[in-house]
């Protein structure tokens, strides 16, 4: 990893956080759903750290839907923000004051601004300041004058999203000696998964990623079906309502052995599948984040967007599949070179991988 660069001199001016003095304190991270997952350790910790405090999330609409799964949080807000494309939505400047005027209401103590490697925390920032939060932090690697009080200089851009959202806390005064991703599952979310998945042995499917680059080809989900389906196993094909006809289309290669489950699933009952399955095979997805956080064997199918280093699974038994390519890492939503060279792997070769692990994991 390359040298952390140098302490601007105005960062971390502001006094200590005595954070369990804090009755109120906003987390905001609006981006997809497994970038809230990959805040999990770093929530747990700052609840330790804050036992007393109310501690509630900014989330976009799609990332909301990880919240009730992670430990330690009081509340979510829903918020399509403007300056975070992930949340979907159609913010305006009345929608930001509505936001301003919302969180001003709620009289929080301290907040607290994740990001990724590419993004600004200063439109956060500027919000809460605007809504007289009088403690804001965040990380990097610009000065934006006072709309941050504590702020740290951002890691490198290959740190993986968990470590750079420990980090941040961590210079704040809180440590997060443990960074395994996890989450809680109602019972009757185990209940609901048991009676979909049955008594036989089963792969689940997950298809789906946020961006088009990040997606393995749908005719290639469909032969993996196939290849999974004769060596035996049942399989389950999850997404969202929008991922219909890709579920629809993938689920087809399985024949009789496929189970169609598009839109039909909560985010826990998803989980609690991930956690009894056999084997799971995802993009770099919200899905693979998920997988990781349930312990199931993982094939993770990573295209050239972004380094394996920044997102690949840390917390369960899993092996990462991709082509190098010169181009990655493009950080594009869309293959800009038409060609899509980094995840042009065969169904077969996943297959083979996918069944090795799953022979690795019940060993």
């Amino acid at each position: 990893m390359r040298p952390q660069p140098p302490t601007h001199p105005a960062a971390l001016r502001g006094a200590p956080i005595h954070w369990a003095g804090l009755a109120r304190i906003l987390v905001l991270r609006p981006d997809n759903l497994g970038d809230v997952l990959m805040i999990g350790p770093t929530l747990r910790a700052l609840r330790s750290a804050a036992p007393r405090a109310r501690l509630e999330l900014l989330a976009s609409p799609s990332g909301a839907a990880a919240a009730p799964l992670l430990d330690g949080l009081d509340a979510c807000l829903v918020e399509a923000v403007p300056w975070q494309d992930a949340s979907g939505g159609s913010a305006t400047p009345e929608s930001l004051h509505r936001l301003v005027a919302r969180l001003t209401a709620r009289s929080y103590q301290a907040a607290v601004v994740f990001t990724s490697f590419s993004q600004s925390p200063w439109p956060a920032a500027y919000t809460c300041a605007l809504a007289g939060i009088p403690v804001r932090a965040g990380a990097s690697r610009e000065f934006g004058g006072a709309l941050l009080t504590h702020w740290i200089d951002d890691l490198p851009d290959e740190a993986h999203q968990v470590d750079r959202a420990a980090e941040l806390l961590t210079r704040l005064g809180v440590p997060v000696p443990e960074r395994a991703l996890r989450v809680k599952i109602p019972r009757q979310a185990e209940q609901d998964a048991q009676a979909i998945s049955g008594p036989h042995p089963y792969a689940v499917l997950l298809p789906g990623a946020s961006c088009a680059a990040r997606r393995w080809p749908p005719h290639r989900f469909a032969e993996l079906a196939g290849h999974l389906a004769s060596a035996g196993l049942r399989v389950l094909v999850a997404g969202t309502s929008r991922e219909r006809d890709l579920v629809r289309q993938v689920c087809a290669g399985a024949g009789p052995a496929g189970v169609d489950l598009a839109g039909a699933l909560d985010l826990a009952t998803v989980a609690a599948l991930l956690r009894r399955a056999e084997i799971a095979v995802t993009n770099n997805s919200g899905g693979m984040h998920l997988a990781d956080a349930v312990g199931a064997p993982l094939l993770a199918l990573f295209a050239g967007t972004e380094r394996e280093s920044e997102y690949r699974p840390r917390s369960t038994r899993s092996r990462v599949l991709r082509r190098p390519t010169p181009c990655a890492p493009c950080r594009a939503f869309d293959c800009p070179l038409g060609h899509h060279e980094c995840l042009d792997i065969t169904a077969a070769r996943v297959a083979d991988a996918a069944l090795a692990l799953r022979a690795r994991s019940a060993a």
